[in-house]
């Protein structure tokens, strides 16, 4: 398989690229914890179907010290009791950030008290963009049709 788009041979996608990678650069930093924003990220990418994304995800997250249990269950969180009351929320949201179109009202009142209590308002904040993040990411990705598989962890850190 080969992407239709060369991303990075590309001087619009350089452009454009450069000031969009730099938003996900400062959610990297933020206050929300990294082991949450990887598993956001692949909860995120396992609902659109970004193979990519999904590869990149559960790559840096396992050279980050992740289980491979958790990476497993990550799909099915809502059964699984390896995650916290903090990253069933922030899984939560992201999933209901996700899918706008399903959830016709987005994000509930209910989803977004209960990730409250857990974060306070920049972790909230980064929470939403990185959710934002990677959408727009995964789309990319997907209409390109980027293969997945040979991601290196840290590749684009």
């Amino acid at each position: 398989m080969e992407a239709r788009l060369n991303y990075f041979a590309s001087p619009t996608a350089g452009k454009a690229f450069k000031y969009f990678m730099s938003a996900g650069k400062a959610v990297k930093e933020s206050a929300l914890p990294a082991t949450t924003q990887e598993l956001v990220a692949l909860r995120v990418s396992q609902i659109n179907g970004c193979a990519f994304c999904i590869d990149m995800h559960t790559k840096d997250a396992a050279a980050a010290g992740e289980t491979s249990v958790r990476l497993n269950l990550v799909a099915a969180w809502r059964e699984a009791t390896v995650f916290t009351e903090a990253e069933r929320a922030a899984l939560e949201l992201a999933e209901e950030g996700t899918r706008v179109a399903d959830a016709a009202g987005g994000v509930s009142d209910k989803v977004w008290e209960y990730a409250a209590k857990h974060y306070d308002e920049e972790q909230l904040t980064a929470l939403v963009i990185l959710v934002s993040f990677m959408n727009t990411v995964n789309r990319l990705n997907i209409i390109a049709q980027q293969p997945a598989g040979d991601y290196v962890p840290g590749q684009f850190h």
